[in-house]
């Protein structure tokens, strides 16, 4: 990852995004010395401009930022850093900086967070455990096992899922839908796909016109 210390005298701002709730908590400051150890220690840490010293987030309070992933800006010069906070993040005791609810979908608080968002946790999840390949995991050995596994995968949970939903409690048609969920992002990850991939998709057939539409482009031959 290249990041442009120098360009605001060797820090720069990183905004805190909760990963769940996509809501900011709060802006702090790196240096290449707090970047590096959020990266070893998966635990955000800044550097204080008041005390001119590195801090790690919750190193007093406990309320750590537990590090998810980090993006740079397109000038190199900004960081988005997406967390999961063990409690309140602000020091004053709020869930951000700015006072917010971060339980709060879209800034209305009789709401509460969204599920379907975690589907890009897992998502995320599982394309570092595709790259990172960590030994004991789960996912990994699915990866190693190859796509024929991970397809026949798929279609196990999609059968059992079908049972629980004929003959099943609702609980267990749960459980088994979560099953086929995750080997699912699994399939897609192992073809260099994502889950917003299918979203995407879907949103497209939302459309009113979208089967006329593709029935003009299979008439004009463009469709597969």
């Amino acid at each position: 990852m290249d990041i442009d210390f120098e360009k605001c005298g060797g820090l720069v701002p990183a905004i805190i995004q909760d990963a769940k709730t996509r809501n900011v908590l709060m802006l702090g400051y790196m240096n290449q010395e707090a970047f590096d150890k959020t990266m070893q220690t998966r635990k955000v840490t800044f550097w204080s401009r008041s005390r001119n010293c590195l801090w790690t987030k919750g190193e007093t309070s406990g309320n750590f930022l537990n590090l998810v992933d980090i993006k740079v800006d397109c000038d190199n010069d900004t960081l988005l850093v997406r967390a999961t906070p063990d409690g309140p993040t602000c020091h004053k005791g709020t869930d951000t900086c700015w006072g917010e609810d971060n339980t709060a979908l879209q800034g209305y608080s009789s709401q509460p967070t969204n599920p379907l968002l975690f589907l890009t946790e897992l998502q995320d999840f599982i394309d570092r455990r595709h790259a990172e390949m960590p030994e004991g995991s789960y996912t990994t050995s699915l990866f190693k096992d190859g796509i024929n596994r991970i397809a026949q995968k798929v279609g196990e949970e999609a059968l059992e899922t079908v049972i629980e939903a004929t003959n099943g409690s609702s609980e267990k048609l749960v459980y088994e839908a979560s099953d086929l969920f995750y080997h699912l992002i699994v399939l897609l990850t192992s073809k260099g796909l994502r889950i917003e991939d299918v979203a995407a998709e879907l949103a497209k057939r939302h459309d009113p016109n979208w089967d006329k539409k593709r029935r003009a482009a299979k008439a004009a031959g463009t469709m597969e």
